[in-house]
């Protein structure tokens, strides 16, 4: 066994899980003791911090005037269900996927949906052809979080299409620059990169989703918490501030408090966190032989879900260091995704400290070495 010893510097934060994220550095509970709790979310007080909210992300994202955001139940899974069985289905879709979510979403557009859908998928690590048809609609994952591979841009998408483009970005938001002209529709869950709570999504929609939604109506029926239309026309009040069900005022607040953390840094501030997190994980592995980045091209790599693969261990080793990582409380929920191949999985996110990400390396060449020792042993 390599002599490796128990290292001296810990992680102020062991919080690595890939959602629920860690929340924003300064973090106080007692600071959302401004939530209109008890209070109608209609009433003036709640829609005032629903409009705040919405209002808030459309301008740190730098969304373009006429790009529409909402609030909507279920996180970002209820935010890109909403979008598929409202929007799919006027014209030829390609389904993009190589991970667990994009695979979760092709179900849906063949099984539920019953779309004559183009599927294109790749394993773990890698991605798919990306040539698509510009006159069908394209349903993706800006960032899969449980592979940790990411589109490298989206020069791949038509500035001409007459499709639309779905994009999944919960793990991208707030820290990824996004091309919002080459994104028609975009969920994201503010769970993830600010660290809020869970069970709320984010819809964007830019002019082109929006007249899809007043052009178009769903062969299939549409449950009322779908519903983005009335009479034909948006029902603009979800997107100032009105929900669709009734929102939790002190998640709310909660954001409400990471945006006033996310905006002293500045879009730019918040991608470079993530950035020189993931720049500390990647020139661990290069390092190393035994470690690696599970996504196969570099420029595919995910800053904010880095996934890595041991890559000569036995089955079940992983699982044990991210177990070994936990009980030094230096680590929690670093394993796989249960759908990925066996590996470690750190969020980068930008609620997390590049420091606490530099120190948490030499804890995984620790564990790594006890527990090949300790399996070379039984």
């Amino acid at each position: 066994m390599t002599d490796i010893s128990i290292p001296a510097a810990r992680p102020a934060n062991p919080r690595f899980s890939s959602g629920p994220c860690a929340k924003h550095p300064g973090f106080d509970l007692f600071e959302l003791s401004d939530a209109p709790l008890g209070r109608s979310h209609r009433a003036s007080a709640g829609k005032a911090k629903l409009k705040a909210a919405i209002d808030r992300t459309h301008a740190l994202l730098g969304l373009p005037d006429d790009y529409r955001v909402g609030i909507v139940p279920a996180s970002d899974t209820g935010a890109y269900e909403m979008a598929m069985w409202t929007m799919l289905g006027a014209r030829p879709v390609t389904m993009l996927a190589w991970e667990s979510f994009g695979s979760g979403w092709v179900t849906d557009a063949v099984k539920q949906l019953k779309l004559d859908a183009e599927i294109r998928t790749a394993d773990y690590g890698a991605l798919p052809d990306l040539h698509v048809d510009p006159s069908h609609d394209i349903c993706f994952t800006w960032n899969g979080t449980t592979s940790g591979v990411r589109v490298p841009n989206a020069d791949w998408i038509a500035d001409d299409r007459e499709g639309l483009t779905l994009c999944d970005a919960t793990s991208a938001c707030f820290a990824m620059d996004l091309p919002w002209d080459k994104l028609d529709v975009t969920s994201f869950s503010w769970q993830k990169v600010l660290g809020g709570e869970g069970a709320h999504g984010v819809l964007i929609l830019s002019p082109r989703a929006v007249a899809r939604l007043e052009s178009y109506t769903p062969a299939w029926p549409l449950p009322k918490i779908f519903r983005l239309t009335k009479g034909g026309k948006l029902i603009e009040g979800i997107f100032e501030g009105a929900t669709i069900n009734t929102p939790s005022m002190l998640c709310v607040e909660d954001y409400l408090k990471a945006l006033d953390w996310a905006e002293g840094l500045g879009l730019a501030g918040l991608i470079d966190r993530a950035d020189r997190s993931a720049r500390h994980v990647w020139d661990f592995c290069e390092t190393r032989d035994w470690i690696d980045n599970l996504a196969d091209d570099p420029a595919t790599r995910s800053t904010t879900s880095v996934c890595l693969k041991f890559t000569d261990a036995p089955a079940g080793l992983a699982k044990r260091v991210a177990k070994r990582l936990e009980a030094e409380d230096v680590a929690f929920d670093v394993a796989s995704y249960r759908d990925a191949p066996e590996g470690l999985r750190i969020w980068c996110g930008s609620t997390v400290e590049p420091d606490d990400v530099a120190a948490l390396m030499p804890w995984i060449e620790w564990a790594y070495h006890a527990e090949r020792a300790a399996t070379q042993a039984a």
